[in-house]
């Protein structure tokens, strides 16, 4: 993308900012930048960096738009509700619409150790706006193996937390957080919320980074971790500049990179407070949504569109994806989700 006139009005304001300058806009315009997930914090990204005229986004999310995200995911709306779309496609049309000089590249998928290179070779910067620790160590590893910066990022509750993982200049992820939290000990959406005025700061804080970086601003990086509670107007930047030397990081002190190894990128996952638990295959399994509503169609409510199958039965109810991963509702265990998927999907 080059700056010509009606592109340059479009930003004036930007540019304006000395920080960015014109200067600054071509490089935002040349830009790579994957969006690890697209719920509540990888929406507000992705509208703001759109906005700014980054020039290629790539989205990837594995969920689809329900009525619950609608009070803090802000590119999506109802029509995104009834037509049953996954976010990744949801918001690529959105969009689209806001800015058509950028390319939005959406993913419908997992990140996993089998397909990282495919979703991220290539991008200036990866940001997080997942929900769970084993595909951030996921990233983690391949961005450190890799030197692309990434930025942390994570919300529950009134509070949030952001970090810059900088290989070379910061202490990684695993460096701070040196393994996944064991289940039910920390604080998820299914047990305090979250409510949207956080979401939005921290994402806030996320992109500007992102801005810092693309721009060669590399000076004004934020080097800690930081902690908001909006609800208590509480802020901290806790310094963890020492973390990488006085640590034992498997990733920073050994080399090595466990999770992208395979193997530690779990098949299933339970999703953040959706009482759900997804299911997928190490190796992509293309699925005829057809014949299999066809099957399902005597024994409980089924419907499908190009993108997923939905087939409700009793208290569960299954959504499967076109690369034959799903997620079960109804449970949050994952050998009764795995039970149900094999009952009326197959292995």
């Amino acid at each position: 993308m080059t700056i010509n006139n009606n592109v340059s009005q479009r930003y004036s304001r930007q540019v304006l900012f000395k920080g960015i300058g014109a200067e600054g806009q071509e490089r935002l315009n040349k830009g790579v930048v994957v969006v690890a997930g697209c719920g509540a914090l990888g929406s507000v990204i992705a509208d703001s960096l759109v906005r700014a005229g980054v020039g290629t986004i790539r989205i990837i999310d594995r969920d689809f738009v329900e009525e619950s995200n609608l009070q803090r995911q802000v590119i999506f709306d109802e029509d995104d509700v009834k037509d049953d779309l996954p976010k990744a496609v949801a918001a690529e049309r959105k969009l689209r619409k806001i800015n058509s000089n950028v390319n939005v590249v959406p993913f419908v998928t997992d990140i996993n150790s089998d397909n990282i290179d495919e979703l991220i070779s290539g991008a200036d910067i990866v940001i997080d706006g997942l929900d769970n620790f084993g595909t951030r160590f996921l990233i983690n590893d391949y961005c450190v193996k890799s030197k692309i910066p990434w930025i942390y990022g994570a919300c529950v509750g009134s509070v949030g937390l952001s970090m810059n993982i900088i290989p070379g200049l910061t202490p990684c992820l695993r460096c701070v957080f040196e393994t996944i939290p064991s289940p039910g000990s920390s604080p998820t959406c299914d047990t305090s919320g979250v409510i949207a005025p956080i979401v939005n700061i921290i994402a806030s804080i996320q992109t500007a980074e992102v801005f810092k970086i693309l721009t060669g601003n590399v000076g004004q990086l934020n080097k800690k971790l930081i902690s908001i509670d909006v609800w208590y107007v509480k802020y901290d930047k806790i310094n963890i500049e020492n973390a990488r030397l006085i640590g034992n990081c498997p990733v920073c002190k050994e080399g090595r990179f466990d999770f992208l190894a395979g193997g530690l990128d779990s098949l299933t996952a339970t999703l953040c407070g959706r009482n759900a638990v997804q299911i997928r295959y190490k190796e992509d399994k293309h699925i005829n949504f057809k014949d299999v509503a066809q099957r399902l169609a005597c024994i409980g409510d089924v419907r499908f569109n190009e993108h997923m199958l939905k087939f409700k039965t009793g208290g569960y109810e299954i959504t499967l994806f076109n690369d034959g991963r799903s997620i079960v509702f109804g449970t949050n265990d994952q050998i009764t989700a795995k039970n149900i998927y094999a009952k009326y999907i197959g292995e």
